[in-house]
């Protein structure tokens, strides 16, 4: 039987790497020595393979991801209050399909926008999608959006999304405006989603930097109380990578 006809029609039916493999194994001297089974299991493990990689690299580009992280380079050398069996836990992604939330805190340099993407990244692998944002941009755009008429659309955006991560939490102050899109934000997401948010400023200075008593009430009980939390603390790792790289005189 001609194989050519095949391998067109392989691509015709868009299973490219069903016809890459077939390809292959027609250029294999001991092809012979594989079952059809055998030979069959190999084009179609290639096919998932490929269309599973195809959907990964589409939902990193969707997750925007602010640094190229992933939980094989966590660095658990330095004393920084990682705790290693609460992050061995989360690398499962159960929290994810429990809906529950995450908060990473610390100083400036701790590492918490690298931990942060890490996770991301190792929830993308996972199958789920992902989104990153930066708290001072998101607020700019859904002022934007109210007027372009794009709102609704991104708020159903957001809700469809598996995980969202809000990065630098606390930088800018807030209005009005943004404390009513943050808590529509949480409350489509509260107990269906996950939501990550990373900051400099431990809890206990939230309800100040929200700044209306009632809403900060309102926004930490959509995403504290179903969240795990991560307080790094030490030096900039930055500083000390700068000083490991430093030349020698």
């Amino acid at each position: 039987m001609l194989i050519h006809p095949i391998i067109d029609k392989l691509r015709a039916l868009r299973l490219n790497a069903m016809a890459l493999t077939l390809e292959e194994q027609m250029q294999m001297e001991d092809i012979e020595s594989l079952s059809f089974e055998e030979r069959l299991g190999l084009l179609v493990d290639r096919e998932a393979s490929d269309r599973e990689n195809r959907r990964l690299k589409t939902r990193l580009k969707k997750a925007r991801l602010r640094q190229n992280a992933c939980i094989e380079d966590i660095d658990f050398r330095h004393p920084r209050g990682l705790d290693r069996s609460l992050i061995t836990k989360l690398f499962s992604c159960d929290w994810i399909r429990d809906g529950n939330n995450l908060l990473i805190t610390g100083p400036t340099g701790t590492g918490k926008t690298f931990l942060a993407c890490a996770l991301a990244q190792k929830v993308c692998r996972d199958g789920y999608t992902v989104q990153y944002i930066r708290i001072p941009r998101i607020f700019q755009e859904l002022h934007i959006a109210k007027g372009d008429g794009r709102y609704g659309k991104l708020l159903k955006d957001f809700a469809k999304t598996k995980l969202l991560l809000f990065d630098d939490w606390g930088l800018t102050k807030m209005t009005d405006e943004s404390r009513h899109d943050l808590l529509e934000i949480l409350e489509d997401r509260h107990a269906i989603s996950s939501t990550l948010i990373t900051s400099q400023f431990p809890v206990s200075k939230w309800h100040e930097l929200i700044g209306d008593p009632t809403l900060a009430d309102a926004i930490l009980d959509r995403f504290i109380h179903s969240a795990y939390k991560i307080e790094l603390k030490g030096g900039s790792m930055r500083k000390k990578k700068s000083l490991l790289t430093k030349p020698k005189d």
